[in-house]
């Protein structure tokens, strides 16, 4: 899946004038493949009682932590790389303070103890990566800077109309002040919004033969920005607001040091004896220490669920269905038997739970509220397969280019490495996601985290092709979908409307990309799903 978590780079230069351990190892870690779990992506905690801990880490992750660059200057190694999870819980050595361990000490333990459990081997290479490259067409409108004034790009966020959506495209200003190119290069791809959704993660290099310092100002349409009847007119994209700059931004290879994967086993070795005592790891808490349950005040609108430090939840305007479907972890259709009232009557909920275990995380959170939603609605449940409208996979005259096998399995947000972007010249697409060496047994299975408002329930592979596929795949989220006045799903009996021809707004449905672009076919059939059934709960809920 695409991993939202910031990459962590190590300055050497941030050695703070604290002693700094000089242990280059942990003094105890437990490394275990992570618990099955709907939301795999990667949690860190602060160091706490000298713990520090990892949650749902790739190897990718690790490596790059351990190494300190981005994920994508981590290259080869085996398929499954970034498609396994890894938990990490490791005593630093005494004297080493909550910066260190996140910036500077923690980068050598995690190489240590990489190669240690996994063998992992490594070395530093040079590769060509694709980029984009900032470049000079014939006539510049840049002014030359006098230097005075601060350095950057200030932001001008536009004008809303007073009632009622734009109908036109809105536009972000910059202006930009005493800017090198190679400044302005470097914060395309990182800061500057929105211009870094058209970056999608890419390098942007300066290669605009341009020395000194400039003014200029420029605007820039967010990407994607619709109306009730499709994309707004008058959008200004990146690549429009360099040429009125007299510049252009051109896809180009760029030589980038990267770490190669030589070695490294899919499971750790066990935990050396002791571990357990060593790092005094306590059983996660069943059941909350103390919690307060009322219902929600009448004019109360939304919903708030806050994990604070100290074990503390905040959960305010929550219905018991929404409970009952987070803590289960069950999709809306997976559940059998609910109540009206479950959906209707809210409740806030301030519970505290133990700290003397794991740091708090919503997989240790979902037991204990279970237990508390047992304990004062009543709630009993089970779980049996039941016939169920559900989406089968199968294969008409697939479109998609058979993998090397040698390749990592990856699956990201946004368009391949050196493919263009669909969504530049469609913005109601909206979505695009690129899979690389991915079996139809793995896409099937992320289809309900690729496209939630069209699948509810898990997809079956039937399509019988064998191996791994290189593609990408672009459609409209079921929210534009549904302005259209088409409905976002599609399917059978559940209620969902079956796949259409595209609309003259250019809003394509997940079903019609899957046949289109890739030969592949998204059925309704009846077939045993398991649900989560309701056999009993309590309207009103037991006294604090």
């Amino acid at each position: 899946m695409n991993r939202t978590f910031a990459s962590i780079v190590f300055p050497i230069g941030l050695a703070l004038a604290q002693t700094a351990p000089t242990s280059s190892n942990f003094e105890a870690a437990d490394v275990h493949a992570s618990p099955a779990s709907r939301f795999t992506f990667l949690r860190t905690s602060p160091l706490r009682k000298g713990i520090y801990e990892l949650h749902y880490a790739t190897m990718v992750d690790l490596i790059r932590m351990a190494y300190g660059v981005d994920a994508e200057r981590v290259v080869g190694g085996p398929s499954w790389l970034e498609n396994e999870w890894f938990d990490l819980l490791a005593k630093v050595p005494a004297g080493t303070t909550m910066v260190q361990a996140t910036m500077v000490q923690i980068a050598p333990m995690l190489q240590a103890l990489l190669a240690e459990r996994f063998k992992l081997a490594v070395h530093n290479d040079t590769k060509s990566i694709p980029a984009l490259a900032l470049k000079a067409g014939k006539r510049p409108q840049l002014k030359p800077s006098d230097g005075s004034g601060d350095t950057g790009c200030r932001m001008i966020r536009p004008e809303f109309p007073p009632s009622g959506p734009p109908t036109t495209a809105l536009a972000y200003g910059h202006a930009c002040r005493n800017m090198t190119m190679e400044a302005f290069a470097a914060a395309l791809g990182s800061s500057l919004y929105p211009a870094r959704q058209y970056v999608n993660q890419k390098l942007v290099v300066d290669r605009t033969d341009l020395k000194g310092a400039w003014d200029f100002d420029f605007k820039i349409t967010p990407r994607g920005m619709m109306g009730p009847d499709g994309p707004l007119p008058g959008a200004i994209t990146l690549f429009d607001a360099m040429e009125k700059l007299g510049l252009k931004l051109e896809p180009a290879d760029v030589p980038f040091p990267v770490i190669v994967v030589d070695r490294v086993n899919e499971k750790p070795t066990a935990n050396p004896p002791g571990t357990e005592e060593a790092l005094h790891i306590a059983p996660p808490p069943k059941e909350f220490e103390v919690a307060d349950l009322k219902p929600s005040a009448p004019d109360f609108k939304g919903m708030n669920f806050q994990i604070q430090p100290g074990g503390r939840v905040n959960i305010a305007g929550a219905t018991v269905k929404f409970l009952i479907e987070q803590s289960w972890q069950v999709e809306d259709d997976m559940l059998v038997g609910a109540p009206k009232w479950m959906d209707t009557d809210r409740y806030d909920i301030v519970a505290k739970a133990s700290t003397d275990g794991p740091q708090m995380d919503t997989d240790i959170i979902w037991p204990m509220l279970q237990a508390l939603l047992k304990e004062r609605f009543g709630i009993a449940v089970h779980r049996e397969q039941r016939p169920a409208n559900a989406y089968t996979l199968v294969a008409v005259k697939a479109k998609m280019k058979k993998a090397d096998p040698s390749s990592r399995t990856k699956y990201k947000e946004g368009p391949a490495e050196e493919g263009k972007d669909p969504r530049d010249k469609n913005p109601v697409l909206g979505r695009l996601v690129t899979c690389q060496n991915m079996t139809m047994a793995q896409f099937a299975a992320k289809l309900q985290l690729i496209a939630p408002g069209y699948i509810r329930s898990p997809v079956l592979d039937a399509t019988g092709l064998e191996g791994g596929y290189d593609f990408a795949l672009s459609f409209s989220p079921a929210g534009a979908v549904q302005m259209a006045g088409r409905g976002g799903r599609g399917g059978g009996e559940s209620g969902d409307a079956p796949a259409t021809a595209s609309d003259p707004n250019g809003a394509i449905t997940l079903f019609e990309a899957i046949e289109k672009q890739l030969g592949l076919k998204l059925e309704a059939q009846k077939r045993p799903v398991e649900v989560l059934v309701i056999d009993h709960a309590e309207q009103k809920p037991t006294e604090n």
